[in-house]
């Protein structure tokens, strides 16, 4: 029976591109699921958005020299752009500064405000007195009170994930001009959630114990069993939704409070535009609503909104929030501000036409119970040892033999052999086993399954071999193939949530597009005898090593770029006259012997001749350089240093050290020959 459902999918910041992390983390699951719940004829209102609201936004226009309004125009397009080539089927893709938005959220807010909803505090904030501004959420960092994270941000530590205040960051910092902030008053609106305690309690922890993910269920039942607190619902900037109602000059709704409302507005323009009604997807009790979000919109998706959908009464609950953890990248975590990503814009310039090999690779190393990483070399060898050799195979081998043998026209089977009627068989149980795994949110899982099919497939032609029996029984051949192109078929249908272009094509290929999930389990011919199939194309192309050689090169210059943006240089010490300079006696001298200093980590006594003398030098290098690797060395010597007792030995001079760009010491060397004699002064 047909169900309806509203399936939302995280707001993504319009402060950049998308990138893996945000595919793998919520729009690759939300989109399986609604290209799924479609196949199976259900009514499905899919929702996303720009947030094109809060503190990052701002900060990229400060960096930008340019107004909030260019960045979000910039990012709106290009992120709108790159979703609708990769795939991703949203029944609307809005944004939060169009009209409609700001006059739900304002309606909305209003709402509460009437209904006596809100707390008004007036409350002590963080302010930059230079920038002459208060300092919500990233416009400060500072140390996480909860996991000791030294860059957390004043609304959410990005480390342990917990969602702070700036007030509760230990040691504050502007993000604007690098001060360090003082505390003066302000008045703004409040969201008791601690009124809301009891209701989220009896709601998740025990009604939905176990249907939800455990990472979800965790943080939550923390937050609860933490108690709940007021929650500030407006923030004192010049860039948002206006606070609606008096006393509400400078100040603009929470980016959190406004955002999850754009699921909302988003489907009111939809409603609008296909002549439906948009209260049936929010307000019908009948109506499913699922929210697609990254792990560290966990608190928001489950705390927060629920609380101002429950406080406004009208509204009905999300039946599950699957939010997965975290993607890295080749070993570290992605990091926009370091560039430590791969960007979707990239992946579709540098691999055309190939949006169904990064859909599978980050399906099937999809990151739902834990981090998980994606490397050039596993998305090189899903795509060429799975999708090539698996998947595409398959089809070729079938579409090839039945051009072939029969023209493209599907034989008509004789006699079935167990095999095929245990394969057949099979074949039909793989639609409910696939919807299993969908259903509860296994779409790693499921996507095994769907190549699994597809192996199925291979097995069953390399078993019966039809390109023996064609020279010795023809009515055997014919059953074969037959067998063989119901498995296609059935491939082009189940295949369509993970690999929506690929579906496209096989269903192509086929020349059969009217096949439905639920057919493959029923009795129905998904090809019938004397179907005419279109010519054979490949599927997949084999991803050469020099593809991913690039990749891998475009990642190691970054990360030497990064390691120099980290890189930290001394300052320059206090101005010397030349006078001061000229007191030094710099001499190029030879370590002539050498040997560790005992019951010591870091010295070596070392006999350096300085050309005016052989003297005894003590030096803390012993954890970089053994005895016998400095005998030899030419070094540069500061031989009127006042002489010095170290653990009972005299040293007489020090040797000239400096670091490397890795952070081992290394000599300062006059020369790498014999051309300089000892005891040449340095000038």
């Amino acid at each position: 029976m047909a169900k309806r459902y509203t399936i939302t999918a995280a707001l993504p910041y319009t402060n950049g591109p998308i990138h893996i992390g945000h595919l793998a983390g919520v729009y690759v699951p939300a989109d399986i699921f609604a290209r799924y719940l479609r196949l199976k004829g259900n009514d499905v209102a899919f929702m996303c958005g720009s947030d094109e609201h809060g503190v990052p936004i701002t900060i990229k226009a400060k960096k930008e020299g340019v107004s909030p309004q260019n960045i979000v125009d910039k990012y709106h397009g290009i992120i709108k752009q790159s979703f609708e080539e990769f795939g991703i089927s949203f029944d609307n893709y809005s944004r939060t500064s169009a009209k409609m938005h700001h006059d739900t959220a304002s309606e909305f807010f209003k709402t509460l405000y009437d209904n006596n909803e809100f707390v008004e505090e007036v409350s002590q904030q963080l302010y930059d007195a230079e920038a002459n501004q208060f300092l919500a959420d990233r416009f400060v960092t500072g140390t996480c009170p909860k996991c000791g994270y030294e860059e957390a941000y004043g609304d959410q530590c990005e480390s342990c994930g917990s969602s702070l205040n700036a007030t509760d960051l230990i040691n504050p910092k502007s993000a604007i001009t690098g001060n360090v902030p003082t505390l003066k008053k302000t008045k703004h609106w409040f969201l008791p959630l601690n009124k809301y305690e009891e209701f989220l309690r009896n709601w998740i922890l025990v009604g939905h114990k176990k249907d939800w993910k455990p990472n979800v269920y965790g943080q939550v039942k923390s937050w609860i069993d933490d108690g709940l607190r007021p929650r500030a619902v407006t923030r004192d900037l010049d860039w948002g939704i206006p606070v609606p109602v008096e006393g509400g000059e400078g100040k603009v709704l929470y980016v959190w409070f406004d955002a999850p409302i754009g699921y909302i507005s988003a489907t009111k323009e939809w409603a609008a535009r296909e002549g439906k009604n948009w209260e049936d997807y929010w307000k019908d009790k009948d109506t499913t609503l699922v929210h697609f979000i990254g792990k560290d919109n966990i608190v928001f998706h489950c705390i927060i909104f629920p609380a101002m959908l429950k406080a406004e009464g009208s509204f009905i609950l999300p039946e599950n929030v699957p939010a997965n953890e975290f993607l890295n990248l080749e070993g570290n975590k992605l990091s926009t501000s370091k560039n430590w990503a791969v960007w979707l814009p990239d992946y579709l310039k540098d691999f055309p036409n190939q949006q169904d090999v990064l859909r599978y690779t980050l399906t099937a190393n999809a990151p739902e119970t834990k981090d998980n990483d994606f490397t050039w070399k596993d998305f090189q060898a899903r795509n060429n040892n799975e999708l090539v050799a698996i998947f595409g195979n398959f089809i070729n081998r079938v579409v090839v033999l039945t051009h072939k043998y029969y023209n493209g026209v599907v034989p008509n089977p004789s006699n079935y052999s167990q095999i095929d009627l245990d394969t057949l068989a099979e074949l039909k149980a793989y639609p409910a086993v696939i919807a299993s795994s969908i259903e509860r949110y296994r779409f790693r899982e499921a996507s095994q399954e769907l190549m699994n099919l597809a192996r199925l497939g291979n097995k069953y032609l390399a078993e019966e071999e039809p390109w023996k029996t064609i020279k010795t029984d023809e009515a055997r051949t014919k059953t074969v193939m037959y067998v063989a192109l119901q498995i296609a078929a059935a491939l082009a249908v189940l295949s369509e949530p993970f690999l929506p272009f690929t579906s496209n094509k096989l269903k192509s290929i086929l020349n059969e597009s009217g096949n439905s999930w639920d057919d493959i389990s029923n009795e129905k011919e998904l090809l019938p005898t004397n179907h005419v199939i279109g010519k054979g194309e490949l599927l997949f192309s084999k991803i050469e090593d020099a593809a991913i050689q690039e990749q891998l090169d475009k990642l190691e210059a970054q990360k030497r770029t990064n390691e120099m943006a980290d890189k930290t240089v001394e300052p320059q010490k206090d101005i010397i006259t030349f006078d001061d300079f000229t007191k030094l006696d710099l001499r190029v001298g030879t370590i002539i012997e050498a040997e560790k200093m005992p019951k010591t980590k870091k010295l070596l006594v070392l006999k350096v001749d300085t050309g005016i003398d052989v003297r005894i030098i003590v030096s803390g290098i012993a954890e970089s350089f053994s005895p016998e690797e400095v005998i030899g060395k030419r070094v540069t010597v500061l031989v009127n240093l006042a002489p010095r007792k170290l653990r009972g030995v005299e040293s007489e001079g020090m040797i000239l050290m400096t670091e490397n760009e890795t952070g081992n010491l290394v000599f300062v060397n006059p020369d790498k020959g014999d051309q300089i004699a000892n005891g040449i002064r340095i000038s």
